[in-house]
């Protein structure tokens, strides 16, 4: 199959992942480019793991890949990594909301997969995440705390036009995220 897609390859009977739950065929994808560190993606196949841990039996092939690598790899090829803002930061206040915040994220990404979201994890009052939202470069914040949750809001503040803090139902979050995204693209339908 490789060989039909043109992708070249080398049989190395030795080769072996640290890991036993591997079974017949394991794979490593290696670069010259990076010096010694040169593997760059690496797996296999593990018919029995789900089986080991209580699951029905499920063959199974997976692998896992060196972000920093795939990153020198590409700078070795003259490419560049752009960062794209946010489209939405996610600001949290209080002991309950930090629980919530991840799931009301998470269901937005899945609701929205084109939006993109950051949401703050690391400690920090309010201004601080504030300074946070506005280096990220997101049009909007979503402010999600204690005392919001209790009422069944989200509070949404623009971040970077002149206009006030207003607040969106938690049940109709998506829908009110695509409408603030559009004001403040003067108005246009929300494509992130």
């Amino acid at each position: 199959m490789l060989r039909a897609v043109g992708v070249s390859y080398e049989i190395n009977p030795r080769l072996v992942r640290g890991l036993d739950y591997y079974n017949r065929t394991v794979f490593e994808w290696i670069t010259p480019s990076t010096g010694a560190q040169n593997a760059v993606c690496s797996g296999g196949r593990y018919d029995g793991l789900i089986a080991q841990l209580g699951g029905e039996a499920t063959p199974a092939i997976g692998f896992a890949m060196g972000v920093e690598r795939l990153v020198a790899l590409l700078q070795a090829a003259g490419g560049t990594v752009s960062v794209r803002p946010p489209d939405v930061y996610v600001v949290v206040s209080g002991a309950q909301a930090g629980e919530q915040a991840l799931e009301l994220v998470e269901r937005l990404r899945s609701e929205r997969p084109r939006v993109r979201f950051e949401l703050n994890l690391g400690a920090g009052n309010l201004k601080a995440q504030f300074r946070r939202a506005d280096k990220s470069g997101a049009p909007l914040a979503l402010i999600i705390g204690d005392d919001e949750l209790a009422r069944g809001v989200v509070a949404m503040k623009p971040l970077r036009e002149e206009s006030g803090q207003s607040e969106c139902p938690i049940v109709g979050l998506a829908a009110g995220v695509d409408a603030a995204l559009a004001r403040g693209r003067g108005g246009g339908p929300a494509a992130a």
